[in-house]
């Protein structure tokens, strides 16, 4: 069930509807069913797994506690704590590993043994990737380990713990929520509240715009490009990739505040998934501001533990290859989103080493490094590395990221910014139009994030006749300029394929 199709705008309503006029204490179990039947709409059998993931990591928080309980020597007690979290891990990743790395590394196997001209021919299996499965599995681990770590006392009623795991909003593509905010708030359902409704559906019509308007319009330009970027050379591929940044961002931000917006809603505060990060003046820093749920799960639960930043300056470097490796392989089983996550490792270690001399430029050239202009170029410089490394994101393989990027630079058809032949890719001049004033929109609404300006609570101090002006502006923007398709087939989010 997709946020922007007809089945959840009728399912919505009714899940708020029935929450808010049942006692509370049926409300964890409607919430509940809830969830499993909108997880259940894409394909049902596959609730088997998030279902056994539950169990696995709400069986492996009670053993923790119990663990703690027990009067045994402090050695006994760890180790059967880590012996817990290690049946928990292998159970939950041996799944993750079954549905989305198996064929990925048969095919990778035979590709191996045909560079040495060996056959092996291991037949792939016929198995469809759960939707969902990389988010929820990391979420359902990281609970373990709190409790492991004694941040969070383990869930007893199973019903609440599940909700945790399967929690709709958030269940299929984040963000990915830590025990110590969802649980406590899931535990305690809130009451009816003006405010929150009004956040909520702000926050939703917002999400919708950046989903609707932005990110489906620019993806038929980029669709057409990147499909066919034999043809669509040059300045046409610059323009694509230039374009997949917005398009990402939007398509994924727009799923994250539908998502906060249907859970504020409920009475529930989710976390901020992103933080303007295209303003971000480092890679470091945009790694700070984007999929921040997952980012701050690598760092606590991967990075961390590996030994972080505080055993020199190798081991740093290796920790955070290692990291951003794997984050490229959870994002997707090809070797093209590997290189994409270590390409942004890269990129941070390359910055670390170079600032010293970074440093002594700004020094000799006596460069204000407050100054608009100084942010701007950082800016600008760390958008240009983000986007290429988003070459190998986008495209189907590897060999054709590296094909298109060798096609970016050596066509050299520059009249094609002049000619109009941009409005012959799937989006007239009226749509491109369009888009960059749906871009400038964001660059506003960012600018005002990263300014610390909260733009909800503005329009929350204005009278209820400019309230209700604002919301149906939005919705009328959404309904005429979204893009709707034939027999209206709502467009998949990027994400839901992680």
């Amino acid at each position: 069930m997709l946020f922007n199709s007809l089945h959840f705008i009728i399912f919505f309503p009714i899940v708020v509807g029935m929450y808010y006029l049942i006692p509370q204490k049926l409300r964890t179990y409607w919430l509940l069913a809830a969830s499993y039947y909108f997880y259940m709409s894409w394909n049902a059998k596959y609730v088997f797994l998030l279902l056994f993931s539950t169990i696995v990591t709400y069986v492996s928080g009670l053993m923790l506690e119990r663990c703690v309980q027990e009067e045994k020597g402090g050695k006994i007690r760890t180790r059967r704590k880590k012996l817990c979290v290690a049946a928990s891990f292998i159970l939950n990743l041996f799944i993750l590993l079954i549905f989305k790395y198996l064929n990925f590394g048969i095919d990778s196997l035979n590709q191996f043994f045909g560079y040495l001209h060996i056959t092996l021919n291991v037949p792939a299996f016929d198995l469809l990737l759960p939707v969902g499965i990389s988010f929820y599995t990391f979420q359902a681990l990281g609970y373990t380990v709190d409790v492991y770590r004694g941040d969070i006392y383990a869930e007893r009623n199973f019903f609440h713990y599940a909700l945790f795991v399967s929690f709709f909003p958030q269940l299929v593509a984040g963000p990915i929520e830590r025990s110590k905010n969802l649980l406590r708030q899931l535990d305690k359902p809130a009451k009816l509240n003006f405010n929150s409704f009004r956040d909520g559906f702000l926050l939703m019509l917002w999400g919708y715009f950046l989903k609707m308007v932005l990110a489906d319009r620019i993806a038929v330009f980029v669709d057409t490009v990147y499909g066919d970027f034999e043809t669509y050379t040059g300045v046409y591929l610059i323009v694509a990739t230039l374009l997949f940044a917005v398009q990402i961002y939007c398509d994924f931000l727009g799923y994250s505040v539908i998502a906060m917006g249907a859970a504020k809603i409920l009475g529930i505060q989710l976390m901020e998934n992103f933080d303007a990060p295209y303003l971000a003046t480092g890679v470091s820093e945009f790694w700070r501001r984007w999929h921040i749920s997952l980012s701050s799960w690598f760092r606590d639960y991967l990075y961390i533990p590996l030994g972080g930043n505080r055993k020199g300056k190798i081991k740093k470097y290796a920790n955070l290859l290692i990291t951003f490796g794997v984050s490229g392989l959870w994002h997707g089983a090809d070797w093209s989103y590997v290189i994409w996550g270590l390409l942004n490792g890269f990129w941070q270690i390359g910055g670390s080493i170079l600032m010293p001399i970074r440093k002594k430029l700004i020094n000799l050239l006596d460069i204000k490094e407050d100054s608009l202009s100084h942010k701007c170029l950082q800016m600008a410089a760390t958008f240009l590395l983000i986007d290429l490394a988003w070459v190998f994101f986008r495209a189907d393989s590897v060999f054709s990221a590296l094909r298109i990027i060798k096609r970016m630079v050596t066509a050299k058809n520059y009249w094609v910014w002049f000619d109009g032949s941009l409005y012959n890719c799937g989006l007239n001049q009226k749509n491109f139009m369009l888009i960059i004033w749906g871009i400038l929109l964001l660059l506003v609404a960012d600018i005002c994030k990263y300014k610390g300006i909260k733009l909800r609570e503005i329009v929350a101090k204005q009278d209820y006749w400019a309230q209700c002006l604002v919301v149906t502006t939005a919705l009328l923007c959404i309904l005429v300029f979204g893009m709707w398709g034939v027999g209206y087939d709502a467009a998949n989010f990027i994400y839901f394929q992680f």
